[in-house]
């Protein structure tokens, strides 16, 4: 039996570079093996020992590469993986999955037909705020939920030259954040039974969408997903309302930050949240309040998972069913927003 599995990342840019590369390095089974990119030096520099090529057409030729993973811009996505399943490797694309839902199930097929592993790098659901949040729920602390708020802020007055902003397939916010969104609250209260979106361009100069205000409807609860490049602060990243209580929690996950300081993944200190969530009820008609410590978030956790499920069967950390639920809702709010009508969801 094979003990590691030889990888070709596709892709050197921000995915790529930050998130992937040292997220395989990280996972004893996987071996990074060849880079898919033009950045020549600055790549052999920074991944000593890896082979690079320029075309992906090679990296599918060599029969040494068992995985591809697919870190490059949105709207290549699909016609990647495809290629990498139609060459018999397995498949992690980076979110989103496709850009439409049309592509990311024949992708799904594609995969099953080849029987190879397919999966999708919804890495939040190892942030430190959404393990602690979920911890919270499944103990019932907070009774029946009313209302959730998850919020992603950013502050990017000035339009950037680059394709997550350009007027692309897969480009813009809510194709960048609304993924995170929607999968931690997939994974939270399940698929929704209607949908109601209101996408925007709010920037001077901005030709995608650069806001988001994104309502899930089900039978009493409602989720509220939003995401912005004009908020400065203030805003929690979740508010979670329920019968026996509410939780709030402020700031990020601290993973992405670390990556980008060039940490290395379960270092001391990996993955600590410092600012504990809130968690308040109400007592004799006062508001009280206490500190919930955060869980630790890990995102080598999803490789740990893509490694177990091609060498020893285990389970896919995340199955491309799953992905397809997402871009289901993904293109169900492009429509709602243009529209300006409440959706159902099918």
């Amino acid at each position: 039996m094979k003990t590691h599995l030889n990888v070709a990342l596709i892709g050197y840019g921000y995915a790529g570079r930050t998130f992937h590369a040292p997220l395989i390095r990280a996972e004893s089974r996987l071996r990074l093996h060849t880079i898919v990119s033009s950045k020549g030096e600055q790549l052999l520099a920074e991944q000593p020992g890896v082979q690079l090529v320029s075309d992906l057409a090679q990296a599918l030729a060599n029969p040494d590469i068992d995985l591809v993973v697919i870190a490059s811009p949105n709207d290549c996505h699909y016609p990647q993986a495809d290629a990498a399943l139609r060459a018999g490797k397995h498949v992690v694309v980076d979110k989103p999955f496709t850009t439409t839902l049309a592509e990311a199930r024949q992708l799904q097929v594609q995969a099953s037909q080849h029987q190879r592993l397919l999966s999708v790098f919804h890495n939040r659901r190892w942030d430190a705020d959404f393990l602690t949040l979920r911890q919270l729920l499944d103990a019932g602390s907070l009774g029946q939920i009313s209302l959730f708020e998850s919020r992603f802020e950013r502050y990017r007055p000035q339009v950037q030259a680059r394709w997550r902003e350009s007027a692309v397939a897969g480009g813009g916010l809510w194709f960048d954040l609304g993924p995170h969104l929607l999968d931690q609250a997939l994974q939270l209260f399940g698929l929704p039974h209607a949908l109601h979106a209101d996408l925007a361009t709010q920037r001077n100069g901005a030709v995608a969408t650069d806001y988001f205000h994104v309502t899930l409807h089900y039978p009493r609860l409602r989720v509220l997903l939003s995401a912005s490049c004009l908020v400065s602060g203030g805003s929690p990243r979740f508010a979670v309302h329920g019968t026996l209580g509410s939780y709030v929690k402020y700031g990020l996950d601290t993973q992405e930050s670390q990556l980008k300081l060039g940490e290395v993944p379960g270092c001391a200190g990996w993955g600590h949240d410092p600012l504990p969530g809130l968690h308040y009820v109400q007592q004799d008609g006062q508001e009280h309040g206490h500190a919930v410590p955060m869980l630790a978030g890990d995102y080598r956790h999803y490789y740990a998972g893509v490694a177990a499920a091609i060498l020893a069967g285990a389970a896919n950390p995340v199955p491309a069913s799953q992905a397809i639920d997402v871009m289901q809702l993904i293109e169900l709010a492009s429509a709602s927003a243009a529209q300006g009508h409440t959706l159902p969801v099918r």
